[in-house]
């Protein structure tokens, strides 16, 4: 579980870079930003699913 919410402050960061290099225009690093912040925000959403929500529904 706590690998998800290390996860999901990374994406905190990935998502504060996006906007930072849209000012700067910096397309390149927003876009490398935006894609980073899509994987790791999907995969820490996906591991607190797995860790909290999936044993209620399990076997």
């Amino acid at each position: 579980m706590e690998l998800g919410f290390i996860i999901l402050v990374v994406t905190v960061l990935c998502v504060i870079a996006v906007v930072r290099e849209f000012k700067s225009q910096n397309m390149l690093g927003a876009g490398f930003a935006a894609i980073s912040a899509l994987v790791f925000g999907f995969f820490s959403i996906a591991t607190l699913y797995w860790e909290l929500i999936h044993p209620f529904f399990g076997d």
